[in-house]
């Protein structure tokens, strides 16, 4: 997963960031973007860093904490709902990303980013499927889906009716039951379920 990371570090460059986000497609809550330097030399590679979706739960937790103690430098940000809302899902994701990278203490020589473009004054490389084929991307990937989730938990404790621990928000069955049941919450997206509405 070093193949990205090593071409930059042979043509001299130092840091190199990866950047990746969480919670695109749910129903409700914001979307989490992540933006990481790491360590890329031999002895500071994490085993078992990879895409966070084909991670269990307790293994992403125990990663995150591994990532953010040997980070160079890492930045989370949230976009609420109401955000997306505006000025839809995908420039979100982008303000995220913009916001993601500009707060590192550290700034970056390159940026590798998972399937979005952005225009940012430093170098990027958008990379499809990007947090299965970057160690860095995997590792933002990793941090944005894990501070997505608890901040979910935390969501299901002040409105549990809808069962946010479960499904984090995204559109399953029991999801879509709740919010035709209760309608929706302050953290629903309302471009996203305009069509759950009765």
């Amino acid at each position: 997963m070093l193949e990205y990371e090593n071409k930059y570090l042979s043509l001299g460059n130092k840091f190199i960031a990866g950047v990746d986000e969480a919670g695109r497609g749910p129903l409700a809550g914001p979307v989490c973007v992540a933006s990481v330097i790491m360590p890329l030399d031999k002895n500071s590679i994490i085993e078992g860093v990879n895409d966070s979706k084909k991670l269990t739960e307790k293994k992403r937790e125990k990663l995150f904490d591994q990532i953010v103690n040997k980070a160079f430098a890492f930045s989370v940000e949230f976009i609420d709902e109401k955000i997306i809302d505006e000025i839809n899902i995908l420039n979100a994701t982008k303000k995220g990303m913009i916001n993601a990278i500009n707060n590192l203490s550290v700034k970056p020589d390159v940026v590798l980013i998972d399937a979005v473009k952005l225009d940012v004054n430093v170098k990027t490389e958008s990379i499809i499927k990007g947090d299965a084929l970057s160690y860095s991307i995997a590792c933002a990937s990793i941090l944005a889906k894990v501070s997505r989730d608890r901040l979910m938990l935390e969501m299901d404790n002040k409105y549990p009716n809808y069962n946010f621990k479960k499904h984090k928000g995204y559109g399953t069955k029991e999801h879509i039951a709740n919010l035709k049941k209760f309608g929706a919450c302050e953290i629903h997206r309302q471009t996203f379920i305009k069509n759950f509405k009765d």
